[in-house]
C-alpha cells in the first residue's frame, strides 16, 4: 500500500484497540435515523467479555419497546402490540385457519397493509384508494383498526371524527421590548388562544357531565404548536399557534368553521387561519339490523357472547378514506379487558385476548365473505 494513500488494514497487524474502534464507528447512529440497537449491542458485547455488569435503561418501558418480552401473566410487551401488528397477525392467522379448514366463500377476502397512517395516510390509503388495483378488489366492506376495551366489552367504531388541523397567524406591531406596544401581535394571539380553549373547555365539560357521551361525541380541540419571536428584547411582528381539532359527523363543517373565522376576526386585524389537514368526510357505516354487512358482523358476535359498544372513533384512521370511497368499514381490533395504551409506555397485549381474537376474526371473515350480492352491487 503506498503512503499516504487510504486503504483497507488485512488486521493481522492492527491493535485490536483500534479495529474495536473502527468496528464501532462503522454502526450508523446519525440523526435522523440512528441505529442506537446496534450500537447497544456492541457495547454489551464488549462489556461481558470485559466481565463488566451491564444495564439498559429504557426511559418509562418496564422492557424494551423492541424485544416483545412476555410475562409471568402472558402480557406481551412492545411497541405495537396493540397498534397495529396484533390484528395483522390476528388476520393472517385466521386466514391460515380457514384455509386449513378447506373453507370456500362466495366473496373474496383481500388483506392490505399499507403505511403512512400514523402521518394522516396521504402517501398510503388516501392514495390507494384512488388507484386501479384498489378498484380492481371491487370492494363491498372492510375492516379497520379499533381500540382496547379496558372492560368486558368490545368496542366497535361505525365512523370517526373529521381531523382538522389549522394554524392561526398573528401580525402586529413590533418594537423594543421596553415599551408597551399597541396592537401586538401577542396580544391578539391571546385573544386567539383564550377562544379557542374555552370552547374546547365546554367541550371537555359537556363529556364529563353526560354520562352517554363517549370522546368521539364531543370536540376535541389542544393547542399543539407556538411560534414566534427572535430575542427576548424584540416584540415579535408575527407569531402563530397551531391546533389539532377532532370534529364528530355529528357537527356541521360549515357553521364550525364560520365559528372559527369569528374567533379570528375577535382577535382583530391581521389575523388569519390556514389549513394543514381538513378532512370534510362525515360518512358512517350502518348498524342497522337491516343493514346485510351489520347484521353478519353484530350476528357472529351475538354467536359469540361478546358485548359490543357502539361508537365513533376518538381519533381518526385510514377508514375515513375507504368510508368516502363509497364503502362501509367498520373499526375493530378484538382486545377487550385491556387498557389503552397505543403509542404509550408500556403498551401490552395479553396472549389470551391475542388468541382469542384470532378466534373471533375466522368467524367474523367467515360470515362477511357469505354475505350474498347486494342489489347496489349490480
Amino acid at each position: 500500500m503506498a503512503p499516504g494513500k487510504p486503504g483497507k488494514s488485512t488486521g493481522a497487524s492492527e491493535d485490536p484497540s483500534v479495529t474495536l474502534f473502527r468496528e464501532y464507528l462503522r454502526i450508523d447512529t446519525v440523526h435522523p435515523k440512528p441505529d442506537y440497537d446496534a450500537a447497544v449491542q456492541f457495547l454489551e458485547r464488549v462489556g461481558t467479555d470485559l466481565g463488566l455488569a451491564c444495564q439498559k435503561v429504557e426511559e418509562h418501558w418496564t422492557y424494551p419497546p423492541f424485544e416483545a418480552v412476555k410475562d409471568l401473566q402472558g402480557n406481551i410487551y412492545a411497541r405495537g402490540a396493540q397498534d397495529m401488528k396484533c390484528v395483522s397477525i390476528q388476520y393472517l392467522e385466521a386466514i391460515r385457519r380457514l384455509k386449513a379448514e378447506g373453507k370456500c366463500f362466495a366473496r373474496t377476502i383481500h388483506l392490505t397493509f399499507v403505511p403512512d397512517e400514523e402521518v394522516g395516510g396521504h402517501k398510503g390509503m388516501e392514495m390507494f384508494v384512488q388507484r386501479p388495483e384498489f378498484r380492481a378488489l371491487n370492494v363491498g366492506f372492510a375492516l379497520d383498526e379499533g381500540l382496547a376495551s379496558p372492560s368486558d366489552t368490545y368496542s366497535v367504531f361505525y365512523g370517526e371524527k373529521s381531523p382538522w388541523w389549522i394554524k392561526v397567524k398573528c401580525m402586529g406591531s413590533p418594537g423594543h421590548g421596553s415599551r408597551f406596544i399597541s396592537n401586538t401581535a401577542a396580544e391578539k394571539m391571546h385573544k386567539v388562544i383564550n377562544s379557542f380553549l374555552a370552547f374546547r373547555e365546554s367541550e371537555k365539560q359537556r363529556l364529563k357531565s353526560d354520562s352517554s357521551l363517549t370522546l368521539g361525541d364531543v370536540t376535541s380541540l389542544n393547542l399543539t404548536m407556538l411560534e414566534g419571536g427572535v430575542s427576548f428584547n424584540v416584540v415579535p411582528s408575527e407569531m402563530a399557534a397551531s391546533f389539532d381539532i377532532r370534529i364528530p359527523p355529528t357537527v356541521d363543517l360549515k357553521a364550525f368553521e364560520e365559528q372559527v373565522a369569528a374567533w379570528c376576526r375577535g382577535a382583530g386585524d391581521g389575523v388569519t387561519y390556514e389549513f394543514h389537514q381538513k378532512c370534510m368526510d362525515q360518512h358512517v357505516t350502518s348498524t342497522e339490523e337491516s343493514d346485510p354487512w351489520w347484521k353478519a358482523f353484530s350476528g357472529v358476535c351475538r354467536d359469540m357472547k361478546l358485548q359490543l359498544k357502539l361508537e365513533i372513533f376518538p381519533a381518526a384512521t385510514d377508514s375515513r378514506y375507504i368510508r368516502a370511497a363509497g364503502h362501509p368499514a367498520i373499526g375493530f381490533s378484538p382486545m377487550n379487558r385491556t387498557p389503552v395504551l397505543l403509542h404509550d409506555h408500556n403498551e401490552f397485549l395479553n396472549e389470551q385476548v391475542f388468541l382469542r381474537g384470532i378466534d373471533i376474526y375466522a368467524h367474523l371473515l367467515a360470515a362477511l365473505a357469505s354475505v350474498p350480492p347486494l342489489p347496489a352491487e349490480g
